[in-house]
C-alpha cells in the first residue's frame, strides 16, 4: 500500500497511468505526456516516476517511458474504481457541485470499508455517469462485499423477493415524485411480475426512481 506525506500525490499518478492503460493496454506513458494531463511540470512527474520506481509500482526506462507493474497496476485500478463509483454516488444524491472535482477529492477518503459501504449502497453498479466502466474490485474488496450484509437498489431486486426499505436518496428534481408513492423508510417491498408491492399497495416505479431507494434484502 502507498503511504506517507505524498500518498494522494501518488495515488493521482498510479490512477493516471491506469487510465493511460486503459486505452492502450500495455504501452509505456512518456512522463512529458503524464505531466502535460495532470498540469505539472516535466521535472515533478519525473521525479514522481522515479519515486513510484523505487517503490516498485512503475517500470520506469528514461526516454521511454513508465508502465504500471503488476503491483502499481492493482492499486491505479483501486483508485480509479473508487473515483468512478464516488461520481455514480454523487450524481444519486442531490448535489449540484461538480462531480468529477469532487469525486477527486472523495476517492482518497474512500477505505476498504467505505468501499464495501459505497459499493452495497449503489448496487454494485458496472459503469460510471458518463458510461465508462468501473473497473473490479480486487479480491480483498469482493471478498468483503460478497460477505456483507444483503444491501442493493430496489431495481436489482428479483422477482417474488423482498426488501426492507433503509435509504431513500431524492433530487430536487424527483422529491415531488417520490411522494406520492405509498412507501417510507421500514416499510417491506416486494419485487411482482408487473411492479412493486408495499403495504397491499402496487406500485409502478421507474427504474430511475428505484436505482434511488435502498434496501435490506429479506429471506
Amino acid at each position: 500500500m502507498v503511504t506517507g506525506h505524498f500518498q494522494e500525490f501518488e495515488d493521482e499518478y498510479l490512477e493516471t497511468l491506469y487510465e493511460f492503460n486503459e486505452r492502450i493496454p500495455g504501452e509505456r506513458v512518456r512522463n512529458g505526456d503524464l505531466a502535460k494531463y495532470l498540469g505539472v511540470s516535466p521535472a515533478s512527474a519525473t521525479e514522481m516516476i522515479q519515486r513510484l520506481a523505487r517503490n516498485g509500482f512503475v517500470d520506469y526506462v528514461p526516454y521511454k517511458g513508465a508502465i504500471l507493474t503488476d503491483k502499481g497496476l492493482e492499486h491505479g485500478m483501486m483508485m480509479k474504481r473508487r473515483h468512478r463509483l464516488a461520481e455514480v454516488l454523487l450524481t444519486t444524491l442531490p448535489f449540484e457541485g461538480d462531480v468529477h472535482e469532487t469525486a477527486c477529492r472523495l476517492e482518497h477518503a474512500f477505505n476498504d470499508d467505505l468501499e464495501v459501504c459505497i459499493s452495497q449502497l449503489l448496487g454494485n453498479p458496472k459503469t460510471d455517469p458518463s458510461g465508462k466502466e468501473i473497473p473490479p474490485a480486487n479480491s480483498r474488496i469482493a471478498n468483503k462485499i460478497s460477505t456483507a450484509s444483503s444491501i442493493n437498489v430496489l431495481s436489482n431486486l428479483e422477482n417474488s423477493s423482498k426488501g426492507e426499505i433503509t435509504l431513500i436518496l431524492t433530487t430536487s428534481e424527483n422529491r415531488d415524485v417520490l411522494r406520492e408513492f405509498a412507501f417510507g423508510i421500514g416499510d417491506v417491498i416486494e419485487r411482482t411480475n408487473s411492479g412493486y408491492l408495499c403495504n397491499n399497495n402496487e406500485i409502478q416505479i421507474s427504474d430511475e426512481l428505484a436505482n434511488r431507494v435502498i434496501v435490506r434484502l429479506m429471506p
